[in-house]
């Protein structure tokens, strides 16, 4: 019921994470930006252990198409550069994916 939702939370997290090095390392940002990105990222991890899968790969399988469309969404929000239709595109197969990995009825498992 909350798969879903902890996705994108991860996801948030992970990309803020990321970003905090990226903004030092790439935009000259203080080394400052490193603690909330290390937090960030922690979090990242901590959320994905909360996913109800028998597997972790098969949690970080459908995570990934999590992640791309809200990549998406931070680059559009937090870098003010709108996805153009092959963005939207590629992120919408990639979800479908990711619920076909998610939802996908499993025998034993």
């Amino acid at each position: 019921m909350w798969i879903i939702p902890t996705f994108i939370f991860a996801a948030f997290a992970e990309i803020g994470g990321c970003f905090a090095f990226w903004a030092w390392l790439r935009l000259g940002k203080t080394p400052l930006w490193l603690v909330p990105g290390m937090v960030s990222l922690v979090l990242f991890a901590w959320a994905l252990t909360r996913i109800d899968a028998d597997f972790a790969g098969r949690a970080y399988a459908a995570y990934g198409g999590i992640y791309i469309l809200t990549s998406l969404l931070w680059m559009w929000a937090a870098e003010d550069s709108r996805p153009d239709r092959w963005d939207a595109i590629g992120a919408a197969i990639c979800v479908v994916g990711a619920m076909v990995i998610i939802f996908a009825p499993r025998g034993g498992r």
